[in-house]
């Protein structure tokens, strides 16, 4: 597995990022004593990276509900004045 230094890691972290991507895990060192392991993640389980619809079943929206207390809203509005 090959080991990098910190300096050369920084210098290099696009190519470094992409390779572990790839598979190909690797070191970084500080003073030449190893400091982290970087290895790929595995990928998403199917279906689980989207949270819309999570609730679905779980309560329910009234008809009215873009309706409800219109008239004590429009209360607090009418003294105000623009």
């Amino acid at each position: 597995m090959l080991t990098i230094n910190i300096h050369d890691a920084k210098t290099q972290l696009s190519r470094l990022v992409e390779q572990a991507a790839r598979g190909e895990s690797f070191i970084i060192a500080k003073a030449g004593k190893p400091m982290v392991k970087v290895i790929p993640l595995e990928p998403a389980e199917a279906g689980t990276a989207s949270r819309l619809g999570f609730m679905t079943g779980e309560f329910s929206v009234p008809d009215d509900f873009d309706q409800m207390d219109g008239s004590e809203i429009e209360g607090l509005f009418a003294g105000s004045k623009a």
